[in-house]
């Protein structure tokens, strides 16, 4: 699994544009997409909300790629 880290600018970040920002998904539409199949985990359970704020701290997985929110 590859593990890459990503800083916040503000306090949270959309998970779909989490999934763009971060390279795993090509754009925000793809990212929605990976979500609404249920291909999205964070923290360890799968998220069904496209447009979920992701904060600091948080763990995001997807298509071996495991994304660490860093503030």
């Amino acid at each position: 699994m590859t593990e890459t880290e990503f800083k916040l600018r503000g306090e949270f970040v959309e998970l779909c544009n989490l999934l763009k920002l971060a390279g795993v998904a090509d754009s925000g539409g793809h990212g929605k997409t990976l979500v609404a199949a249920g291909q999205v985990r964070v923290d360890g359970v799968t998220e069904h909300r496209k447009t979920a704020k992701i904060r600091a701290g948080q763990l995001v997985e997807c298509q071996d790629t495991r994304i660490k929110v860093l503030a």
